[in-house]
């Protein structure tokens, strides 16, 4: 007797797949899993690790009252089908190093990874959080072949928490009632807004001398740096995971919220041919509209700055995955 459910479509939960089951990697498997967002995969090249962190966070499935499936691997086939890709996989930073140092090891790690991703799953959209994130998400991008609206990274949505945390704290508010905006390269050059911050709608230049904001600035631009150095080995992971959950719940749940992400930038803020965070929309087709804020000259000075970084170790990336320095425009 023919079951009547054979001739109906199959059906799947929304799937992430996660590459690199360090600690960005498995607590953001958790966050996804836990706000039911989607089934994860986690891969890693370390045989037993991402099994390993899979079934420990399984086994806490019936506490945590979530659906959703988690599995650990070490091969891409696994992660076939899916909707996002997250990378994380690369050299965490040590005291003393720069995101920057990491630019040789990483773009290596991360060219090859976004390659074997890409072949198991050519509709994804890309999330890209190894540092440095700028220069990692156009080798991504690179790698890929996909369309730029497909690929970006997360540091916006991070650095402006950090900025956001600083304020609440500064003027010992809900962070809930604090908003703000940082552009820029992820790095010491990013560009925090103090025009675009505010507190229940309230700028924080009415709130704060000039001198207090700028302490803020600076704290948030080296918001890193000062983790791995109370860590003493490793980087941050809880925020920047909780940063990255937050732009895959935007995509899967096709919600267009605002966000800063680096994103590719064709002739917006005067830049061409990089990717740079600016605010935009993220839904279901990834970076569905980029934001144009108004800028002082100043301002806008800053970010091209920072961009002139960006595309400094982009050169250097480029010719350590063997392609030609000269397709940066």
């Amino acid at each position: 007797m023919t079951n009547l459910y054979d001739s109906l479509p199959t059906c799947r939960s929304p799937q992430v797949t996660i590459v690199g089951a360090g600690n960005v990697g498995r607590t953001l498997a958790q966050r996804v899993a836990e706000k039911n967002l989607a089934d994860v995969v986690l891969i890693d090249i370390v045989e037993g690790l991402p099994q390993g962190v899979a079934l420990d966070l399984i086994e806490a499935q019936g506490i945590e009252s979530h659906d959703s499936q988690i599995i650990g691997t070490n091969n891409y086939e696994d992660t076939a089908g899916s909707d996002i890709v997250v990378i994380t996989a690369g050299l965490a930073r040590k005291p003393g190093m720069s995101r920057d140092d990491l630019l040789q090891v990483n773009a290596k790690i991360v060219y090859e990874a976004a390659q074997k991703a890409v072949k198991q799953s050519p509709n994804a959209v890309f999330i890209v959080i190894t540092n440095p994130l700028d220069v990692m998400t156009y080798l991504t991008w690179k790698a890929t072949g996909l369309p730029h609206q497909r690929v970006m990274g997360m540091a916006g949505v991070l650095d402006s928490s950090r900025l956001q945390t600083f304020i609440a704290m500064e003027l010992k508010v809900s962070t809930a009632d604090v908003t703000t905006m940082v552009l820029g390269g992820h790095g010491d050059l990013m560009l925090p807004l103090p025009r675009y911050c505010t507190v229940s709608g309230v700028p924080i230049t009415e709130l704060m001398d000039a001198a207090t904001i700028e302490r803020l600035v600076d704290r948030t631009r080296n918001g890193g740096a000062e983790i791995v150095k109370l860590l003493q080995t490793g980087g941050a992971y809880y925020a920047p995971a909780s940063s990255a959950s937050l732009m895959v719940e935007s995509i899967i749940r096709n919600q267009s919220r605002l966000l800063p992400t680096a994103a590719y930038l064709q002739g917006q803020y005067g830049l061409n041919d990089i990717y740079l965070g600016v605010p935009c929309h993220l839904g279901c087709r990834g970076v569905e509209k980029i934001f144009e804020v108004n800028l002082t000259e100043e301002e806008r000075s800053a970010l091209h700055v920072s961009a002139e970084s960006v595309r400094e170790n982009l050169k250097i990336a480029l010719a350590g995955v063997g392609l030609t320095p000269t397709t940066v425009g």
